[in-house]
């Protein structure tokens, strides 16, 4: 880099406060404003979907409410106290719900939002902190920094000890794929939505879990994130392993004449993940996908002796969320029967 490039920097990062945020930060939470002690931090607004989880796995008591709604089905998996805590709207992700005026009148000590960052996400931070002077903290959401973020996440809670313990979890959790040869990870396609045309492409928060427990993600398309594809694509892939969480689709692939045109459905390989009260896979792209790695990883290399999932949906979920659902609520559940 010369010298007028280096000043150009230096320039953008003097008039970006969100640059200087980014460029700043070590830990993976990109800060605007001053936090309130920990000891003192009592009400939490989480921006979106990744962040409520995150805020609710270290510490229910203080998350005003949830981004958007859930079902019946997922507050009953919810620890009791907080099954009614109320839909506030979101200020992360596909346009905001929530107007400012009425965030701050809920006088939240601190904003968090958890997922993607880029400039977009950095400057929404910036200038709602900026707007309603509230403090606001960016964290790097991607999945194979889940126990950084429990921990970082979790001392900026003033829940440290509580940070720590599920980072162990994640620790363990994200399977390390150097034992796992390139040319044995199965070929897998992620389907989305009631018609599994919808997929993640690779190198999306959406898609992490793929990668993370030892497959190749077989969609290929132009731009990120998510995509809809058509059947003729899907055929071209040949994917020899089907995930999703959607029962609809599910239940589609297995008597629909296209769904069955392809090798993984024709070898057995079309997956359901569950989806309560968060998915396992996505739905939304936080620290829930934990267990989800853990499964994925299951389906795709070890097709004899699996685990007991029920037994481990239930320590998940207690250490989690709070609450150990019984066996039998467990076994009700799409994906887990």
């Amino acid at each position: 880099m010369n010298r007028r490039e280096c000043l150009s920097a230096l320039s953008g990062l003097l008039v970006n406060p969100w640059a200087q945020a980014l460029a700043a930060s070590t830990t993976g939470l990109h800060i605007f404003g001053r936090p309130p002690e920990p000891g003192r931090l009592r009400r939490v607004f989480a921006a979106g979907a990744p962040a409520a989880v995150l805020v609710y796995a270290l510490t229910p008591e203080k998350l005003l409410g949830w981004p958007g709604p859930l079902s019946a089905e997922a507050h009953a998996l919810l620890a009791p106290p907080y099954r009614t805590l109320p839909v506030l709207g979101r200020l992360a992700g596909r346009g905001s719900t929530l107007p400012l005026e009425k965030l701050v009148a809920l006088k939240p000590d601190l904003i968090v939002d958890a997922g993607t960052v880029d400039a977009t996400y950095l400057s929404t931070a910036e200038r709602v902190h900026r707007q309603t002077g509230i403090p606001y903290v960016l964290v790097d959401g991607r999945l194979a920094d889940s126990a950084r973020q429990l921990r970082e996440t979790g001392r900026l809670l003033g829940v440290a000890e509580r940070g720590e313990r599920l980072a162990r979890y994640a620790e363990t959790a994200l399977v390390v794929c150097g034992g796992v040869p390139a040319g044995s990870r199965p070929r897998v396609y992620l389907a989305r939505a009631a018609d599994g045309l919808e997929t993640a492409l690779p190198g999306s928060i959406n898609g992490e879990c793929i990668e993370a427990a030892c497959g190749v993600n077989v969609a290929r398309s132009e731009g990120q994130g998510l995509a809809r594809v058509s059947r003729e694509q899907i055929l071209a892939w040949a994917p020899e392993v089907i995930v999703t969480q959607y029962p609809e689709f599910h239940a589609l692939a297995r008597k629909d004449a296209f769904w069955q045109r392809l090798p993984a459905v024709q070898a057995g390989r079309l997956h359901l993940a569950p989806s309560l009260p968060f998915g396992w896979l996505d739905g939304p792209p936080g620290v829930n996908r934990l267990i989800g790695v853990r499964w994925l990883y299951d389906r795709l290399h070890r097709e004899d002796g699996r685990a007991d999932w029920i037994e481990l949906a239930r320590e998940f979920h207690a250490l989690f969320y709070g609450h150990a659902p019984s066996r039998e609520e467990l076994m009700r559940l799409p994906g887990l029967a």
